[in-house]
């Protein structure tokens, strides 16, 4: 019921943000395609405005000359005319045949320009106004031109808009709805490790407590029978073991949090392999702990955090071994120190060891927890190695059989 609760509450995130993202877009397609539209027309215009203004100044550059008033011509009769106005009474003294024999067409100054209606075309001619000097008097030459290319060409702008915009919020809704969709996978599976995570944890917090509560309400009820020396055995026990187990789940929960990366000091990786040995030397009796072929290491991190890596490996090592476990360390003068840490037990199933370093989990779900810990020292393992740099494989000792967990860590010497 939680999974599909999370997983309709993600459905409807993902549903939210297509939406946003394609009205966002949208919004933007529309303003661009507005502002382009404008753009265009504006510049057109300004274009037919300059071409208008430039063959007006051609006329009046003749008139100037003090070659008199020319015969004015225009190259399209339907898309142009002109007319040379005497501003002082409004007659007009030339004009191309198209509108010969009208009046001046636009009431205007030199430098002016305007929009008129006329008998030649049913859109409004653009007209511009350019002065010129007859001798002592003074003329201005009309130039008018139709906008229609202007219209055709905003037309077909906004054609393709019409047709190009809905086509890229399509794709942008796709692009989003698979982009969120990816993003949103790896939060379910999150939240699903995290859940998991949490119904471990409680698991197994319940264990060691039901176990001292158990014994407790022994004792309340049977006094004469309870001897106070097994009763404070077994709770001690019980509370070294939740101790251990809250500090491991601190740890990861800080991992997770990203809050766990290592100061960057000098470690004698050596020296905490040799500790190791001693410790369980003289921890287990029926083992033998090799530690001849560890050379001088030294790694640039946390001393305490690579302590823990050791010791989780060795007492991993000591839980599985029959009768050897063997420790190996060298700096490979590649840039990289490499720790092997062997032990002749069953070793790991190859189907298995993908999985191993995974949090609460034990590779014999058969045996007791009480042996085999909490099942947090190998992912431990792994968060270390990684807060370092490094990484940590399992595999299968050369020609031994057995457990082989090698450890590589960036070198303090490069």
């Amino acid at each position: 019921m939680g999974e599909a609760r999370a997983g309709a509450r993600l459905r409807a995130v993902r549903v939210r943000a297509t939406v946003i993202a394609v009205l966002a877009v949208g919004l933007a397609l529309v303003a661009g395609g507005v502002a382009l539209v404008i753009g265009v027309r504006v510049e057109l215009s300004n274009d037919v405005r300059d071409a208008a203004r430039e063959r007006a100044r051609e006329v009046a550059a003749v008139i100037e000359a003090g070659r008199g008033v020319p015969a004015v011509t225009v190259a399209d009769p339907d898309e142009e005319f002109l007319q040379v106005v005497d501003p002082a009474d409004g007659s007009v003294v030339a004009a191309s045949a198209n509108v010969e024999g009208q009046g001046a067409l636009a009431s205007l100054r030199a430098g002016q320009s305007t929009e008129v209606d006329t008998a030649l075309d049913e859109d409004p001619f653009l007209v511009v106004a350019v002065g010129a000097r007859d001798g002592d008097r003074r003329l201005l030459v009309l130039d008018g031109r139709t906008p229609a290319g202007v219209a055709e060409a905003t037309t077909t702008v906004t054609r393709l808009l019409l047709f190009g915009v809905p086509v890229l919020l399509v794709l942008a809704a796709a692009a989003t709805w698979a982009a969120v969709g990816r993003a949103l996978r790896r939060v379910a599976r999150a939240e699903a490790a995290q859940r998991r995570f949490v119904s471990d944890a409680s698991h197994e917090l319940r264990s060691p407590v039901a176990t001292v509560r158990q014994h407790a309400e022994v004792a309340l009820a049977h006094p004469e029978r309870a001897e106070a020396g097994t009763l404070a055995t077994t709770v001690l026990d019980e509370a070294v073991r939740m101790q251990r187990l809250v500090d491991d789940l601190l740890l990861l929960a800080r991992a997770d949090e990203r809050a766990t990366g290592p100061r960057r000091l000098p470690v004698d990786l050596d020296d905490l392999v040799f500790e190791e040995a001693r410790r369980l030397r003289s921890s287990v009796e029926d083992l033998r702990i090799d530690s001849g072929a560890v050379s001088a290491a030294r790694v640039a991190g946390d001393e305490a955090a690579l302590r823990r890596l050791v010791r989780n490996l060795g007492e991993n090592a000591a839980r599985y071994a029959r009768t050897r476990v063997a420790f190996t360390l060298a700096d490979g003068g590649d840039g990289r120190v490499r720790l092997l840490v062997d032990d002749d037990g069953p070793g790991v199933p190859e189907a298995e060891r993908a999985h191993v370093f995974d949090r609460f989990v034990r590779l014999d779900e058969a045996r007791s927890r009480g042996e085999g810990g909490t099942g947090l020292g190998l992912a431990i393992v792994e968060e270390v190695a990684a807060a370092h740099g490094g990484s940590v494989t399992v595999g299968e000792v050369p020609g031994l059989g057995g457990a082989r967990f090698a450890v590589t860590l960036p070198s303090a010497e490069t």
